[in-house]
C-alpha cells in the first residue's frame, strides 16, 4: 500500500479492529463518516512522513532536472531511455499477479503499457455500439481492464453478472446468450470449458449465436480438433488465440482462426500458433544461450518502447525491455507455436515430457468433456477428466496408448464431475491435488473379499495394462509380462494399480512383474495381502534354530548345538579368511597366504583384496591359461530341441554332493567363507524367502545355525573385515548382523523399505554399504553400531553396490535408472548418469572401466569418470549382473534372450551361447583343478538348468537340471558349485571328470 502511495481504503465493518491492529504502527487514521453495505472509508497518513517527503522531493527535484536539461540534447536523449513510476500519471493501475504461472509479482501498469491493447482491441474485435461485451475477468485479473475500456471507449455495453451466477453454466449461458444477446466474449478455456461441450455446441457457438467474438487466452490454447467438435455447423463466430503475461499487462499477441480451418472436416493434430504482436509489442523468441532465433525450440520474450511494467520495487525500466515470460514455444516457418510453460515441462522416466501434450491428447478423445493433467508432487502423472457419459477407464488408458510414447501414459485417471477454477479463470491445481488425495483415501479403504477376487483383479489389470482385448478366457498362468508386450513404463503402471487395488505398497513386485510369470506376480501378492498364518506369527519377532545335519529336524525347532570351529573375536582380534561370493568375487582377509597354501586351485589370488572391491583382479595360477586365443572367437554354441548338444564328448560331469531345505524359495546367492586355519570348516551362509538365514558346512552340508529373520531374505550375505560376522538385508527393512559363528543377532539397523541389495564391504575401513527400496544408500560401521552416512538416491535400489579402490568410489544403481558414483568416505555424489530405464544389475568394475546391464537390452560401459564408453545391445532386458574374467579382458553376462554372452572389454562379442530360459543369474568365472590351461564359467538359466562352459570359447562342458527355477547364482569353491534353487533348496554340486593335469 505504501509502496503505491494508497489514500483511501474502504473495509468492512467486522474487520475494522484486524485493520487497525495490523497497521497501527505504519499509518495513523481519519475515519470518514459516509457508510455504504457494512464499509468504511478510512483516509491514510503515512507515519513515515520523512519518507513521503524525501519521495516529493526526488520527484520535483527530477522535474526541476528535466525543465533545467530541456535545452540540452545529449540529456534530453537519456531521460528518454527510462519510464519512471514517480512521474505524474504514470501509471494507470496496480495489481498483484495470482503465481499460477510463477512468482506472485506487484506489478503497476503505465497508461503507456496498457492504452496500445485497448485501442488495437476496439479495431480487432470491430466493435460498435451495438455490441455486447460480457466482464468474464474479475478486477483482479487484468484481462479485466481491457473487457471495460475496450467497450466504454466504443460506446458498447458491458455486462456484469453476480458470481453466483457464474459458476452455474447453464444458467450462464443463458444470461449471456439468451437473454442480453453477448456479441464479444474473452475468457481462459478452463471457463469457457465449464460450460461443457453439448451447451457449447447448441448455445454459445450454435448456428444461431449472437457471439460474434470469442478470444481465448490466459492458458494453452484447446487443440483444432477439440475447437472443431465445439461448433455447431453453420455457425460464424469468429475465434482468437490472444496470448500475453501481466508483467507487460495485459494481452501480447493475437490470431485469428481462419473460417476455413474451422470449417475443415479433416484431423488436424497441429497446435494453434501466437500468431502476430498487437500494436507496439515486441515478440522475441530465444534460446538457452539468450540469442534471438528463427526457427528452432526457446523462451518467449515480451516488451516493447512502452509496453513495460514495473515489478516490485522498480522505480525506472529501460525503454524496450524485454521480460522473460516462461513460456516455450517452436518457431517454424516463421510462426510460432506454443509447447508449455517452463514448470509444464518434466522429466519422467528419463525422458522430457509437456504435460500440456499429454492434456491436449486426452482432451482430443471421444467421451472426454474437459480434463487437465497435473505432475503430482513431482512424481505421479495424474490426469483428471470430466466424462461426457459413462466413461470407461480401459478405453481412455487404451486410446493414449495409440496417440502417446509409452513414457507419457498418466499414473491415475480421476473422473470428476467438473474442473476446479481459481477467481482468474484458471485451472486451481491446489484443489485437483486436494480431489486427488481424497481419491487415493478412498480407494485405500476398498478391501479385497479374497484371493479368487485378487486374481481376477489381476488378470483386468493385465490384460489392461497391455492393451489386450477383454477376452473371456483367462490369461495363462505362465504368461510373462515382456513377452506380452509389456516394457518397463507399462510395468510401473501394473505395478501403481496392483498397489492401490490391494491398498498397500508391495516391496519387490516391480521386479517379480519384469522377470516372473502372472501365477509367480499372484503369489507375490499373496504373500503381502493373505500372509500365511504362521508368517504373521513371526513377523514382529525372530527365533533362532540350530542343527546339527542337513536333515535333522525336530518338531520343536530345536537341535543339538555344534560347536563353533572358528572361537568368536571382534576387530582387535581377526580372523584370516577367503570370502566368495557371485559373479567371482573374492576376498583374502587379514593373512599374507596366497591361496595356493590351502591345497585347492581357484581362478585368482591375493593378500588382501580381490575383485569384491576391484582394487585388482586376482591372477590365475597358471598364466598360459590366459594367453591362449579362442578357436573361434564369433563361436555361437546352440542348444537343441532334445537337450544340450556338446561340441565334443562331455568332458565333466555335475553331481549332487548334498542339499540343506530352506522351507521355501532360494533366489539369495551363496556366500562361502573359507578360514585360513581350518579349511575343512568352510561355511555358507544363504537366506530364503522362509525368512530363515542359514550357516551350512560347505563339505558336509550339515547346518550349523539359522536364524529366523523378520522377513523374506533375497539379499545375499557379506562377511565382515574381521570375519566374525556377516551382514544381510531383508524384507522388513531391516539390515541383520550376525554373529558369523553362531547367528546370533549383534546389530540391527533399519531403513524405511524392503532391502534386496546386498552389502559390500570396504576393506580398508571395515564400513559396509547397502541399498534399500526406501531409495537411499547407507555406510554402515557395524563396530561402533552407527550409520555413517546416508545418501538420497533418486530411485529404488535394487541392486547391490560395487566398490573401486582406485580410484576411490562406490557405484549404486536405481531402478529409476540412475547410475551414481560416491565417495565412500563422505557420501558425496561425484557423478550420475540416466540410463533412461531400470537398473536391476549391480554394477562391476575393474581397472578400467565400470559395467552394468539395463532393462532396455544394453550392456553399458562407463569410464571411472563417468563418461559412457560403449554399450552392447541384447535381444531382451538385462538382470544379469556382469563378471569380469581374471585378466580382465573378458566380460561375461546373461539376458532374458535366453543367452549368455562373453565380450572384450572394447564391447565386442566374443561368443555367446544359447540356453533353454532367460539368464536372470550372474555368471562365475573359475580354474578348475582337472584342467591344468583352461577357465571355466559357471551360469544358470531360469528353467533350472546350470552350465558349465569354456570361457574362452563359450563351449559347453557340462549341463544339469535342478528341479526347480534358479534365480540365485553360482559360487564356486575347488572342485564344488554352491547355488539356491526355487524348490526351497540350496545345493551343492561335484565338478566331476575330465583330463588330469
Amino acid at each position: 500500500m505504501k509502496k503505491c502511495a494508497l489514500k483511501y481504503i474502504l473495509v468492512e465493518k467486522q474487520q475494522i479492529n484486524k485493520f487497525k491492529s495490523s497497521y497501527e504502527t505504519l499509518l495513523n487514521f481519519d475515519t470518514f463518516t459516509v457508510e455504504h453495505n457494512d464499509l468504511v472509508l478510512f483516509r491514510l497518513n503515512w507515519k513515515n512522513v520523512e519518507g513521503s517527503l524525501i519521495l516529493k522531493d526526488r520527484k520535483k527535484k527530477y522535474e526541476k532536472e528535466k525543465t533545467t536539461n530541456s535545452r540540452s540534447e545529449n540529456s534530453n536523449e537519456e531521460k528518454s531511455e527510462y519510464m519512471d513510476v514517480r512521474l505524474e500519471h504514470c501509471l494507470a493501475y496496480v495489481l498483484h499477479t495470482s503465481g499460477t504461472t510463477g512468482t506472485p509479482k506487484i506489478v503497476r501498469v503505465p497508461h503507456a503499457c496498457i492504452v496500445p491493447n485497448i485501442q488495437h482491441f476496439r479495431v480487432l474485435f470491430e466493435i460498435t455500439q451495438e455490441d455486447v461485451l460480457f466482464l468474464a475477468s474479475p478486477l483482479t485479473f487484468d484481462p479485466s481492464v481491457v473487457e471495460i475500456f475496450v467497450t466504454l471507449s466504443s460506446g458498447a455495453s458491458l455486462l456484469i453478472v453476480p458470481a453466483s451466477v457464474k459458476v452455474l453454466p447453464s444458467k450462464l449461458a443463458a444470461v449471456l446468450f439468451s437473454h442480453h444477446r453477448v456479441t464479444i466474449l474473452q475468457a481462459t478455456p478452463t471457463l469457457f470449458r465449464r460450460f461443457g461441450s453439448q451447451l457449447i455446441k447448441s448455445a454459445v457457438l450454435s448456428a444461431s449465436t449472437p457471439l460474434r467474438v470469442l478470444a481465448l487466452g490466459g492458458e494453452a490454447f484447446p487443440s483444432l480438433t477439440v475447437l472443431k467438435s465445439w461448433r455447431e455447423e453453420g455457425n460464424k463466430t469468429q475465434i482468437f488465440n490472444v496470448y500475453g503475461i501481466t508483467e507487460v499487462s495485459s494481452w501480447a499477441t493475437f490470431y485469428r482462426i481462419p473460417e476455413k480451418i474451422l470449417n475443415s472436416t479433416s484431423k488436424c493434430e497441429l497446435p494453434v500458433q501466437l500468431g502476430f504482436p498487437l500494436h507496439g509489442t515486441v515478440v522475441e523468441v530465444r534460446d538457452t544461450n539468450g540469442f534471438t532465433i528463427q526457427e528452432g525450440n526457446g523462451q518467449v520474450f515480451l516488451g516493447g518502447r512502452n509496453r513495460i511494467c514495473f515489478l516490485d520495487d522498480e522505480m525506472t525500466v529501460p525503454l524496450g525491455t524485454m521480460r522473460a515470460t516462461g513460456d516455450f514455444v517452436t518457431v517454424k516457418d516463421g510462426e510460432i507455436f506454443f509447447l508449455g510453460r517452463e514448470d509444464s515441462q518434466i522429466k519422467r522416466h528419463g525422458k522430457r515430457l509437456n504435460i500440456e501434450f499429454v492434456q491436449q491428447v486426452a482432451e482430443g478423445l471421444q467421451q472426454v468433456e474437459s480434463c487437465v493433467v497435473t505432475w503430482y508432487n513431482q512424481e505421479k502423472l495424474i490426469l483428471f477428466m470430466v466424462p461426457e457419459k459413462n466413461l470407461v477407464k480401459d478405453y481412455i488408458f487404451k486410446e493414449l496408448q495409440k496417440h502417446l510414447p509409452s513414457h507419457a501414459i498418466p499414473d491415475e485417471l480421476v473422473l470428476i464431475d467438473s474442473l476446479p477454477f481459481t477467481s482468474h479463470g484458471k485451472i486451481d491445481v491446489s484443489e485437483l491435488n486436494k480431489i486427488y488425495l481424497n481419491y487415493i483415501n478412498l480407494k485405500s479403504e476398498c478391501k479385497l473379499s479374497g484371493k479368487e477376487e485378487l486374481w481376477e483383479n489381476l488378470q483386468h489389470l493385465w490384460k489392461c495394462v497391455l492393451s489386450l482385448s477383454e477376452d473371456p478366457l483367462k490369461v495363462p498362468d505362465d504368461s510373462l509380462f515382456l513377452s506380452s508386450g509389456g516394457d518397463s513404463f507399462k510395468s510401473i503402471r501394473l505395478l501403481s494399480e496392483i498397489e492401490k487395488l490391494v491398498g498397500t505398497s508391495i516391496p519387490g513386485l516391480l521386479e517379480i512383474i519384469l522377470s516372473s510369470s502372472i501365477l509367480e506376480i499372484y503369489n507375490h501378492i499373496l504373500q503381502t495381502v493373505f500372509p500365511d498364518e504362521h508368517l504373521t506369527l513371526i513377523k514382529n519377532y525372530a527365533t533362532k534354530r540350530k542343527f546339527s545335519n542337513v536333515n535333522q529336524e525336530e518338531p520343536n525347532g530345536k537341535s543339538l548345538h555344534q560347536k563353533s570351529v572358528i572361537p568368536l573375536n571382534y576387530d582387535n582380534e581377526r580372523t584370516a579368511f577367503i570370502a566368495l561370493s557371485r559373479g567371482g568375487q573374492i576376498l583374502s582377509m587379514n593373512t599374507a597366504l596366497n591361496t595356493t597354501k590351502l591345497g585347492h586351485c581357484p581362478s585368482v589370488y591375493s593378500n588382501d583384496l580381490i575383485s569384491q572391491t576391484n582394487s585388482k583382479h586376482m591372477k590365475s595360477l597358471n598364466p598360459s591359461a590366459l594367453t591362449g586365443e579362442s578357436k573361434d572367437p564369433s563361436c555361437v554354441a546352440e542348444v537343441s530341441e532334445e537337450g544340450p548338444l556338446l561340441t565334443g564328448t562331455e568332458k565333466m560331469e555335475l553331481r549332487v554332493r548334498w542339499r540343506s531345505d530352506t522351507g521355501k524359495c532360494v533366489d539369495a546367492s551363496p556366500l562361502v567363507v573359507i578360514p585360513a586355519i581350518d579349511k575343512s570348516s568352510a561355511t555358507v551362509y544363504i537366506g530364503s524367502h522362509s525368512h530363515r538365514m542359514m550357516a551350512v558346512d560347505l563339505y558336509s552340508g550339515k547346518v550349523k545355525w539359522e536364524q529366523i529373520l523378520g522377513g523374506r531374505i533375497e539379499s545375499s550375505a557379506c562377511v565382515s573385515k574381521c570375519g566374525n560376522f556377516i551382514v544381510v538385508g531383508c524384507y522388513n527393512g531391516l539390515v541383520y548382523v550376525l554373529e558369523s559363528n553362531s547367528g546370533e543377532k549383534y546389530w540391527t539397523f533399519t531403513t524405511e523399505d524392503a532391502v534386496k541389495s546386498s552389502a559390500t564391504m570396504d576393506p580398508t575401513t571395515g564400513v559396509f554399504y547397502i541399498g534399500s527400496h526406501d531409495q537411499h544408500a547407507y555406510a554402515l560401521d557395524i563396530y561402533k553400531k552407527k550409520c555413517v552416512w546416508k545418501l538420497k538416491c533418486g530411485g529404488t535400489v535394487f541392486s547391490s553396490p560395487c566398490l573401486s579402490l582406485l580410484p576411490h568410489h562406490l557405484y549404486f544403481a536405481t531402478l529409476g535408472g540412475l547410475l551414481l558414483a560416491v565417495n565412500p568416505a563422505t557420501g558425496n555424489r561425484v557423478w550420475k548418469h540416466s540410463c533412461g530405464k531400470p537398473l536391476f544389475s549391480s554394477p562391476q568394475c575393474c581397472l578400467q572401466y565400470i559395467c552394468i546391464g539395463c532393462v532396455d537390452g544394453n550392456l553399458l560401459c562407463f569410464t571411472h569418470f563417468g563418461e559412457q564408453v560403449w554399450h552392447f545391445s541384447t535381444r531382451a532386458p538385462i538382470f544379469s549382473s556382469p563378471c569380469t574374467s581374471a585378466s580382465e579382458q573378458e566380460i561375461f553376462f546373461g539376458s532374458h534372450d535366453c543367452f549368455i554372452y562373453c565380450c572384450s572389454m572394447n564391447g565386442h562379442l566374443q561368443w555367446k551361447f544359447e540356453t533353454t530360459s532367460r539368464v536372470y543369474a550372474t555368471p562365475f568365472a573359475f580354474h578348475y583343478c582337472n584342467y591344468s590351461n583352461e577357465m571355466f564359467l559357471a551360469a544358470a538359466s531360469t528353467d533350472g538348468k546350470l552350465w558349465i562352459l569354456e570361457s574362452k570359447s563359450g563351449q559347453l562342458q557340462s549341463v544339469y537340471e535342478l528341479p526347480g527355477e534358479v534365480f540365485s547364482s553360482p559360487v564356486v569353491w575347488e572342485s564344488m558349485l554352491i547355488i539356491g534353487c526355487r524348490n526351497n533348496y540350496v545345493y551343492c554340486l561335484d565338478l566331476l571328470g575330465g583330463k588330469q593335469k
